[in-house]
């Protein structure tokens, strides 16, 4: 049992978890409580710090192999739960970005910190407001299959889709391989995990935030880590965040893989995530 303490304030209360399939690392799950809201996350591994945000609607447990090759790797992985999922909890209306890298600070600071914020999809929109807002708490961002600037509509209708409970299971299979899976990739684990409460709330936060509060993310180093298949990142556009944010940014592209990247290839993500921390200066 790990023993309560006051972090900034929080009540922190941790308990060692059962290994999920497949996991080698000792796993204990955390409570970070301040005020109305709870933070639930996983800690595993030692060594330097790396936070991971799940994608929109999504809980972050889900990107455990990512965490498990990382931590073979000699990192201590964080995944913790946006509001709405697991054990986190909190208000869900009037939000913006800078409420959720409010959020998971509290968890970058209740483990030492300062961490690397590898933000997944929507998340790499959190993991810039975190850098922005607290730059003493980022060593560095990875945009783990980020979107580029603009994308079709029928990419965030295909979300939509998703996450509406009345369609059919195969326009939601549809869905999934037209906006999220590459070819001869299986989209089928993604038919369930998803939190349509916690997505129109992200949704929300990001019409409720100016894009120039966080969309530089300060200036830390950033790896734009990108699928080679994703549609949201399309070939012309591998090279917009070098171009807007110059050598800070380094481009790594995995092939056969969408926007469900850390899905479809967690080991390739990882060893890019670390491959790329290795270089930056210690912390």
């Amino acid at each position: 049992m790990y023993q309560p303490q006051n972090t900034l304030g929080c009540l922190v209360l941790g308990v060692a978890l059962a290994l999920p399939a497949g996991a080698t690392s000792k796993v204990q799950q955390h409570y970070l409580s301040n005020g109305e809201v709870t933070i639930a996350y996983s800690i595993r591994g030692s060594g330097p710090l790396v936070l991971l945000l799940a994608s929109t609607g999504r809980a972050s447990e889900e990107l455990a192999p990512v965490a498990e090759r990382l931590v073979a790797r000699g990192y201590r992985v964080a995944l913790p739960e946006p509001r709405g999922i697991g054990g986190s909890q909190g208000p869900l209306v009037n939000l913006s970005f800078h409420d959720f890298a409010a959020d998971f600070q509290r968890v970058i600071r209740a483990e030492g910190g300062p961490a690397i914020v590898a933000g997944h999809a929507y998340g790499q929109w959190i993991a810039k407001t975190l850098a922005a807002d607290y730059p003493a708490d980022v060593r560095g961002i990875v945009l783990l299959a980020g979107g580029a600037r603009q994308w079709p509509q029928a990419l965030s209708d295909a979300v939509t889709a998703l996450n509406d409970p009345a369609s059919p299971r195969e326009v939601r299979l549809a869905a999934l391989r037209l906006a999220f899976f590459a070819p001869g990739n299986d989209p089928s684990a993604w038919l369930t995990g998803w939190y349509p409460d916690v997505m129109q709330s992200q949704r929300q936060a990001r019409e409720r935030t100016t894009k120039a509060s966080y969309w530089s993310g300060g200036t830390a180093p950033i790896l734009d880590l990108q699928a080679g298949a994703d549609p949201f990142r399309p070939e012309a556009s591998r090279q917009e965040a070098r171009e807007e944010f110059g050598e800070r940014v380094t481009v790594r592209v995995i092939a056969r893989a969408s926007h469900a990247l850390p899905a479809e290839k967690p080991t390739e993500t990882a060893d890019a995530i670390a491959d790329w921390a290795d270089t930056l200066p210690p912390s």
